[in-house]
């Protein structure tokens, strides 16, 4: 007969080896699929000690039957782990168990262990997005310890996370994501034996980053209009400045005008990509010295967070209806300079991309207007 579940049962002097003078060893047995698994409780006993499962004629007795009750709590909890997770494999049940004892830690308490070794070397903004995730993470509340780790509540969270209506690209990239990672951390620990993330298909589709950038006639609109205050006229300026030269935020925090050389009569900005590590070439046009100028060189950029609070209050100051953030500028930098005929691979330099090809994947749809003038062009030399 199979059995679904494995049963347990402690056995005394399976090996006969036991005497009045000899003690022998209770292990405890688990069985499953009409195979069978022997753990070593650490209890050794006189035959007349040990009668049907009790502990009798010993003084230590109830020490004893409450470190036999211990032990069958702890393996019946693995156990449970592995039901849940649909993998039963009593094989590795004595290590799983050793890692749980000696690593008794609280998924909460593991989640915030990890962050902070993930959180080192990266920046503020970024390391605040761990932060809010696990604080989102453990207010949703479904899942509270390893063995919630499942398929269906992989699927629950995903649901609740469309439930708020919130973007494809935002429910992976701030929520499944950081979930993923601390799995994939928890399982090279031992604490849970499966990630349900490679069974269950949780789409990741981003947002095609085109749509993600001003056209020239909103850049040039942004980049004149009267500001409401000066606050935010350092904002809007900021921005101005990203998307002259395509740098990322992290890039733009970065920036040094100690490290802008003159080549050919040019300022140029040689830099390394925080993301890729990199190296990017950016000449400095015009209107990003003068805002370099205006700021005697050190530009007034704040946190992200507050960054991209503001850009959406320069967005309505311009009359401009769209979701401003840190990241159009980038966008923005790259499409108006490709609009301008600047070949991919020069693109590609300047915003400091690994290969053309992803510059090709985000950048290739050129605005509407551009592709009309150059096939107007070819129309006035064929006709």
């Amino acid at each position: 007969m199979i059995n679904k579940y494995p049963q347990l049962s402690f056995v005394y002097n399976r090996r006969k080896t036991a005497s009045p003078t000899t003690k022998a060893a209770v292990e405890l047995r688990i069985t499953y699929n009409c195979k069978q698994k022997f753990l070593s409780t650490g209890i050794m006993l006189y035959p007349n000690q040990w009668k049907r499962g009790t502990i009798i004629n010993c003084p230590d007795a109830l020490q004893i039957s409450q470190t036999l009750d211990t032990l069958l709590t702890s393996v019946r909890q693995v156990i449970l782990d592995m039901i849940n997770t649909g993998n039963i494999d009593i094989n590795i049940i004595q290590d799983r168990l050793r890692k749980r004892n000696t690593q008794s830690i609280s998924l909460r308490e593991y989640f915030n262990k990890r962050a902070e070794v993930r959180k080192y070397g990266i920046t503020p903004d970024s390391q605040l997005r761990y932060d809010r995730f696990i604080r989102f993470f453990f207010q949703w509340g479904k899942i509270q310890d390893f063995s919630d780790i499942t398929d269906a509540n992989i699927i629950a969270y995903d649901r609740y996370l469309k439930g708020l209506g919130l973007k494809i690209s935002s429910i992976w990239n701030n929520y499944h994501r950081f979930f993923n990672s601390f799995i994939i951390d928890a399982m090279d620990d031992g604490l849970i034996a499966r990630n349900p993330y490679k069974w269950t298909k949780i789409e990741k589709r981003r947002i095609d980053s085109i749509g993600k950038c001003l056209t020239p006639q909103e850049f040039y609109k942004l980049k004149s209009a009267k500001m409401p205050t000066e606050s935010i006229e350092r904002v809007r300026d900021v921005f101005v400045f990203q998307t002259y030269t395509c740098l990322s935020y992290s890039d733009l925090r970065e920036f040094d005008s100690k490290m802008v050389q003159e080549v050919k009569g040019m300022n140029v900005y040689v830099g390394n990509r925080k993301k890729t590590n990199m190296t990017f070439t950016i000449p400095l046009l015009s209107p990003a010295l003068d805002i370099l100028h205006k700021y005697s060189g050190k530009l007034p950029v704040i946190s992200n967070v507050k960054y991209n609070e503001y850009l959406k209050i320069v967005a309505q100051s311009a009359g401009i209806d769209k979701p401003l953030s840190t990241h159009w500028a980038r966008h923005t930098g790259a499409t108006l300079l490709l609009n301008e005929g600047i070949p991919m691979q020069i693109v590609s330099k300047i915003c400091g991309h690994s290969s053309t090809k992803i510059t090709e994947q985000v950048y290739a749809k050129l605005l509407d207007e551009t592709v009309v003038d150059a096939m107007q062009e070819v129309e006035d030399k064929l006709v």
